[in-house]
């Protein structure tokens, strides 16, 4: 189709530079990173630090009242590992980039402008030059664009998901550090106890052998045992460290950070605090909120839409094609459309991609929730046996003390030597040793079953996305608080 007319031609051209002029361009700014100044920052960090005094309080349902804190419990130590650990940085960046994706998704196609000179070599009195432009403007069908913005979508709520899995495995990972390092302290105490007893032991039994009352083969026991629960305590110093270091790193600071914190923990919170919720109580919190079932059920919505946009790709877009030439003084618009016809290929191939990618997040979702359900039974299972085991742990502990009792009621009486005394208290020591592994068992089992329902059974501050989704850069914000 051809028209002329006057005038339009300029109209054009002043329209297609006011768009251009108005076009604006994102610049880019270099951010080089320097591996000195990000170690240094590192090994910085501290537990007295006032930025994360301000992120407890913004997020904490009591702020704190006195600063440094004087002790760190779990709750606390918690929003310090929010605050600092790197795992979370990735993942809260993922789902930023996520929802950059969004914009992305939503873009219009911008329209083409092709213009240039023409020349007329057979132009006799006019002039030869033809100038002309042609314009190719886009226009998506089916719906298109809102199927890509909603698939979209889905894949920035399953990133935020991974970022909530993240979240808690900081915080699981945490929890265990910190139940293991209260358990190596408390037992390498025992074990120094029980120590100083039996050294003692043996000096009795020594003065009763050089007294001539007992042979050296009768000390040789009472030695072996003492070396063995020497040998016992360097492996709790040894777990003691190990476990120091891992609750440093999954804090994100260094070891250092946390010399002359006192760090507090309760290994002998009751376990009947997790015993409601080891039936179908359990398995509904578990299918319901967890994070990782959430994150599948956002990646098979993301699959259900990167299929219709498949599908709607069988429909072809319509392009249009306006176009102007000043030819011999004369202004001349043309105007067409572009169609593809779907004659050759009608999008089959990735429609039936689309459809296999949704059955395998149909099938991942439900190997999700399968594991689950078998996460949440075994950490029942263990809980159970591992209450009874506690139960029989106290037991014991409760016939030791009124044994040593006893025997220190007949060593006043004059009716058991000091030998026996010590040997009650040392074999009443090494029955709280056995009690203190129980109850860190105990509170392993704890932790399993919070692992696998995702929620703290302790009474603590549950886990939200506030927490997690920090709009601030964190190194950004520590140089701040530093300063």
């Amino acid at each position: 189709m051809t028209v002329s007319s006057n005038g339009m031609g300029r109209h054009l051209m002043l329209y297609c530079g006011a768009a251009l002029m108005l076009f604006g361009c994102a610049s880019y700014h270099p951010k080089p990173i320097v591996p000195g100044e990000t170690a240094s920052r590192i090994e910085s960090r501290t537990l007295e630090d006032r930025g994360l005094r301000d992120f407890i309080n913004t997020n904490k349902v009591q702020a704190v009242k006195e600063w440094p804190l004087k002790k760190w419990g779990l709750e606390d130590l918690t929003f310090a590992a929010f605050y600092y650990h790197p795992s979370l940085g990735v993942a809260r960046t993922d789902w930023i980039a996520a929802k950059a994706a969004i914009i992305t998704a939503g873009g219009k196609p911008n329209p083409t402008l092709t213009f240039g000179p023409g020349y007329n070599f057979s132009a006799m009195d006019a002039t030869p030059w033809l100038p002309f432009g042609n314009l190719d403007w886009p226009i998506e069908t089916a719906g298109k664009r809102g199927h890509r913005i909603k698939q979209a979508e889905h894949i920035s709520e399953s990133a935020l998901f991974n970022l909530v899995k993240a979240g808690w495995q900081v915080r699981s990972h945490l929890r265990s550090a910190l139940v293991d390092l209260t358990s190596a302290t408390q037992r390498e105490v025992l074990l120094d106890r029980q120590i100083s007893l039996q050294q003692r032991a043996i000096e009795l039994l020594e003065q009763q052998r050089l007294a001539g009352a007992i042979s050296a083969a009768e000390v040789i026991p009472a030695r072996l045992s003492l070396q063995k629960v020497r040998l016992d305590r360097s492996d709790a110093r040894r777990q003691r460290v190990e476990a120091q270091s891992r609750l440093a790193e999954d804090i994100g600071v260094t070891v250092g950070a946390l010399e002359g914190v006192e760090l507090e923990f309760d290994l002998g919170l009751p376990v009947a605090q997790g015993k409601n919720l080891l039936s179908a109580e359990a398995r509904r919190r578990a299918l319901l909120s967890r994070a990782d079932v959430l994150e599948g059920l956002a990646d098979y919505a993301a699959s259900e839409a990167a299929l219709q946009l498949e599908v709607a790709k069988q429909y072809p877009d319509v392009r249009i094609n306006p176009g102007y030439q000043l030819d011999d003084g004369q202004h001349k618009w043309t105007f067409g459309a572009s169609i593809e016809l779907p004659i050759l290929n009608q999008n089959q191939g990735p429609i039936a991609e689309g459809r296999a990618r949704r059955e395998a997040s149909a099938s991942k979702f439900e190997q999700v929730q399968s594991n689950a359900i078998a996460e949440v039974d075994r950490a029942a299972a263990i809980l159970r046996v591992t209450e009874t085991n506690l139960s029989e742990a106290e037991g014991l502990v409760a016939i030791q003390r009124k044994q040593a009792q006893s025997i220190e009621q007949q060593y006043q009486a004059g009716g058991v030597d000091r030998v026996s005394l010590i040997t009650a208290q040392v074999e009443l020591a090494a029955s709280e040793a056995a009690l203190l592994d129980g109850r860190t068992k105990a509170q392993q089992a704890i932790g399993a079953l919070e692992d696998a329902i995702q929620q703290p059974l302790d009474g603590s501050q549950p886990m939200t996305i506030s927490m997690l989704t920090r709009n601030d850069n964190s190194a950004m914000r520590e140089r701040k608080a530093n300063k």
